[in-house]
C-alpha cells in the first residue's frame, strides 16, 4: 500500500498518525480531574492525562480530549471467513477484513506485529493508507464478500473507527465482525454491540502469569466472553497453541472447564503455532500436540472443537458435524469449504437439529 505518511521510526510515524484521528467517543472517553480523562475502550482503563497516550500508544489526550485513531488502513484483505476463524459465521464466504496499527498487548508471539506493535518496535516499517468507510465497502461490494472485519490490530482500541465503516456496512447489507484479544469492558461492548454480529476471542491462556507476560489480565477475558454471550454477540474462540507456554494438558483441561461452563456449544479453535516476531527458539505446534488439546476439550464436554493451521492433516477435526446425531454438515481443508449440506437456516439434514451461528 502506497503512502504519502512517514513509515519509520516511531516519533515519526506517530506524529504523523495524530493528522488521522478524531474525538473519542463520550461513550469510551470520561472526564477527569486537571484535564486526564479515563478511557474504557480496553481492560487497561487508562488514565491519560494531558500530553500522554494510553498503554495502547495510539488513544492520547490532546488539552483535556482523548483523539483516537480515525480514517485510515494499515492492513485491507478480502480473505476467507474461516481464516479470521469463524466456522459457523457464513461458512465459504469471503471477508473484507481491515486494521489500524496498535495494541494493549505485546505478544512475543504475534503474528500480526508489524501492525499491532508497530508503535513499539521499529523494525514495523508499518504503511498506512487514509481511506473513508466508504471506500472499504466498496470494496466488499466489489468482491462479493458479504462481511467486514475489525482485525490485524487491537479492535477494542480503534472501536470508533470500526463503527464509522461498520454504520456504512450495514447500511449496505453487510455482517460486521471483530477479531479481539477480548480484554474488552463492558462500556466499549455496549458502544458495538449494535452494530457487531460477531465476535472471535483469542483465549491465549488460562495463567494469569502468563497473560501478563503479554500485557494482560486473564480476569478481563474471562469476564468478557460470557457477558459476550449474554449480550447476543455471536461468539467464537480461538486458542493458539504455544509448546511450552500454554500447552500444558492441566491449563488446557482448566480452559476447557470454563469454556463448558459458558456455553458446551461454543465453537472453539485450537490452533498450531509457528515460530514468529520474538518466539523464534519455541518449536512449532505438531500435529500431536493438536490432537490431544482436541481431545481434552472433546472430554471436557465441548461440542464443536476445530483444530486448525495444518490443512489436510488433521482430519474430522477440520470439519463441523452436528453436536447431537454427529453426522458431518461442512467438510473442510484449511480454510476452504469442500463439502457444505447444512440446510437453509442451519438446519441438519439428518436429525432437524439447529446448528447455532449466522448462517444467512
Amino acid at each position: 500500500m502506497a503512502t504519502g505518511l512517514p513509515q519509520t521510526g516511531k516519533l515519526l510515524l506517530r506524529d504523523a498518525l495524530r493528522t488521522l484521528t478524531a474525538a473519542a467517543d463520550p461513550a469510551l472517553a470520561h472526564p477527569e480531574p486537571e484535564g486526564a480523562v479515563r478511557c474504557y475502550a480496553c481492560g487497561h482503563r487508562c488514565l491519560v492525562r494531558p500530553g500522554k497516550e494510553g498503554i495502547c500508544k495510539v488513544r492520547y489526550n490532546d488539552g483535556g480530549m482523548l483523539r483516537v485513531p480515525f480514517g485510515y488502513v494499515a492492513g485491507l484483505a478480502c480473505d476467507p471467513i474461516e481464516k479470521k476463524p469463524f466456522n459457523h459465521v457464513l461458512p465459504g464466504s469471503d471477508i473484507v477484513t481491515f486494521g489500524m496499527l496498535g495494541c494493549d498487548f505485546h505478544c512475543g508471539y504475534c503474528q500480526n506485529w508489524v501492525t499491532s506493535q508497530a508503535l513499539r518496535d521499529d523494525d514495523a516499517g508499518t504503511h498506512v493508507e487514509p481511506v473513508t468507510p466508504r471506500q472499504i465497502v466498496e470494496i466488499a461490494k466489489r468482491y462479493g464478500a458479504p462481511a467486514v472485519c475489525s482485525s490485524y490490530n487491537e479492535p477494542l482500541i480503534t472501536s470508533e473507527w470500526a463503527m464509522a465503516v461498520f454504520k456504512e456496512a450495514r447500511q449496505a447489507g453487510l455482517r460486521c465482525t471483530y477479531v479481539s484479544n477480548g480484554n474488552a469492558t463492558p462500556e466499549a461492548l455496549e458502544f458495538i454491540r449494535p452494530l457487531v454480529d460477531a465476535y472471535k476471542v483469542d483465549l491465549k491462556s488460562f495463567n494469569d502469569k502468563h497473560y501478563r507476560e503479554l500485557g494482560g489480565v486473564l480476569e478481563n477475558v474471562t469476564k468478557t466472553i460470557p457477558m459476550l454471550k449474554q449480550m447476543g454477540f455471536w461468539v467464537e474462540i480461538v486458542t493458539l497453541l504455544v509448546p511450552g507456554f500454554n500447552d500444558d494438558p492441566d491449563e488446557l483441561k482448566r480452559m476447557a472447564e470454563f469454556l463448558v461452563g459458558v456455553d458446551v456449544l461454543l465453537p472453539w479453535h485450537i490452533t498450531a503455532f509457528h515460530t514468529d516476531y520474538k518466539m523464534s527458539e519455541t518449536r512449532s505446534t505438531t500435529v500431536e500436540d493438536l490432537l490431544k488439546a482436541g481431545e481434552i476439550a472433546r472430554s471436557a464436554g465441548m461440542q464443536y472443537v476445530y483444530l486448525g493451521n495444518m490443512p489436510g492433516q488433521l482430519g474430522h477435526w477440520e470439519d463441523t458435524r452436528c453436536h447431537k446425531c454427529g453426522h458431518t454438515l461442512i467438510r473442510r481443508r484449511g480454510f476452504h469449504i469442500l463439502d457444505n449440506r447444512l440446510l437453509r437456516g442451519g438446519m441438519c439434514p439428518n436429525c432437524s437439529t439447529r446448528i447455532p451461528g449466522i448462517w444467512e
